[in-house]
């Protein structure tokens, strides 16, 4: 799925037909996020409920994190800016209630293309990475209900708490925290109620380590999740960005 996504998104930029081709939503609004003065800043890293589409304060990286469902962010390359916690966007796009999310993803990719004028091309790079899968002992976590209340994400020192994340969503998390890039190989679609709990250590985004024993992010997700992170490396296709500009165009 990853390359097939990838060559659609570069034909766009060549091929008109194909461009005219690939699904967009109903109605979308892509536009720079409004200045906060708050020490802390919510961040919507995508969620989909009845054919719509939020993001909140995300940078452009996280854009095309979620439209080509990749969690690695080595994965992605491209100028600094791309990542920048200053240059962040708010996205609120409609299609039909039943609009699968591959569906979704693909008018994702169409919107960003469209907007940021993106021009991309992809490679093959050896990459070391944390595969997020299932623990042998199996999942500890449920899916989130459909008629559950307004999505709730807490993201802090050593903890996170949502009623309603995606495995590759949470993979993203996990690795701002960790500072390693993560792979969701769980196999796991849908999503999920997350409440979990650890001592940050050294080096970790957060706090130094505490004294009170409290457990490692490792030992926490698998102990409260029913997951597990293991090292890995593998040659994987990297999403490169030539040119977006800083500005997306009008809606």
């Amino acid at each position: 799925m990853f390359g097939r996504c990838l060559f659609v998104g570069i034909a766009l930029l060549s091929a008109p037909s194909v461009f005219a081709q690939l699904p967009a939503f109903d109605v979308a609004s892509l536009k720079p996020s409004p200045p906060t003065m708050a020490d802390a800043i919510r961040i919507n890293l995508g969620a989909v409920r009845h054919g719509e589409l939020t993001m909140s304060n995300v940078s452009l990286v996280d854009i095309l994190r979620f439209a080509f469902a990749i969690s690695n962010d080595e994965q992605l390359a491209g100028p600094d800016w791309i990542r920048s916690k200053m240059i962040r966007f708010d996205v609120v796009a409609k299609a039909p209630p039943e609009t699968a999310m591959e569906q979704i993803r693909l008018m994702l990719q169409r919107l960003a293309t469209e907007r940021f004028q993106l021009a991309l091309h992809h490679e093959q790079r050896e990459l070391s990475f944390l595969a997020l899968e299932v623990s042998k002992k199996g999942l500890k976590i449920h899916e989130a209900q459909e008629d559950s209340p307004a999505m709730t994400n807490q993201f802090g020192i050593g903890a996170i708490h949502t009623n309603r994340v995606t495995m590759q969503m949470l993979s993203t998390v996990l690795s701002r925290f960790l500072r390693e890039p993560i792979l969701d190989m769980t196999g796991l679609k849908g999503y999920y109620e997350v409440d979990l709990q650890w001592t940050p250590e050294p080096g970790q985004t957060g706090a130094p380590a505490s004294d009170d024993g409290g457990p490692s992010i490792y030992s926490a997700v698998q102990s409260q999740l029913g997951l597990a992170l293991t090292k890995q490396k593998r040659p994987m296709d990297v999403i490169v960005v030539d040119h977006a500009e800083r500005v997306p165009l009008g809606n």
